[in-house]
C-alpha cells in the first residue's frame, strides 16, 4: 500500500481569457487602486488594497462584507516578471500559519490575454474548495473591470 507524500497538499488551477492586452491584466493585479475596484468574491464587498509589486514587496487586501465582516489577506511577492508572471505568498490574518502560494501567468492569446491562476499548498481540501469559490468570484470581477 503506497503512502501519500506528506508534502502533497491540495491545489487548484483556474484559467480565464480576457479581451485586452497582457499589460492591462497585469496592471489590474499590481495597481492597488485597480485591485480595490475588482478584487472581491461578491460585488457587494468593499475593498482596500495595497501592492508593492517587486520581489520582496508586500500586498494586502482587506475585504468587508455589507454586514461588516472583514477578510484580510496579505503576502510577499516572490517573483515579478512584468506582463508575464507574478508569484506571491498568500496568508489570511486569521490563519497566518496556513501560508500558501499563488502563481499568475499572463500569455498573449488571440488578441487578448490568457491568465492562469495556480494556487498551491493549501492546508486541506476544504480550504482549497473555499478559495476556488472566492477566486471564481474575483475573476468574474476582473472580467467586469476589464470590459
Amino acid at each position: 500500500m503506497a503512502q501519500a507524500k506528506l508534502d502533497e497538499r491540495p491545489s487548484l488551477v483556474l484559467t480565464r481569457t480576457y479581451p485586452v492586452a497582457p499589460e492591462k491584466v497585469w496592471r489590474a493585479w499590481t495597481d492597488a487602486q485597480a485591485l480595490s475596484s475588482w478584487f472581491k468574491p461578491d460585488a457587494s464587498f468593499a475593498v482596500q488594497a495595497e501592492a508593492d509589486a517587486r520581489v520582496g514587496g508586500r500586498f494586502r487586501i482587506l475585504m468587508k462584507t455589507p454586514a461588516g465582516e472583514e477578510h484580510d489577506v496579505s503576502g510577499v511577492f516572490r517573483e515579478v516578471v512584468p506582463n508575464r508572471k507574478l508569484v506571491f505568498t498568500w496568508a489570511w490574518k486569521s490563519t497566518p500559519e496556513r501560508e500558501s502560494l499563488v502563481t499568475l501567468t499572463f500569455r498573449a492569446a488571440g488578441g487578448g490575454t490568457e491568465l492562469e491562476l495556480r494556487h498551491e499548498q493549501f492546508f486541506d481540501a476544504a480550504a482549497r474548495d473555499s478559495h476556488q469559490h472566492g477566486w471564481n468570484g474575483c475573476l468574474a470581477g476582473l472580467e467586469r473591470f476589464l470590459a
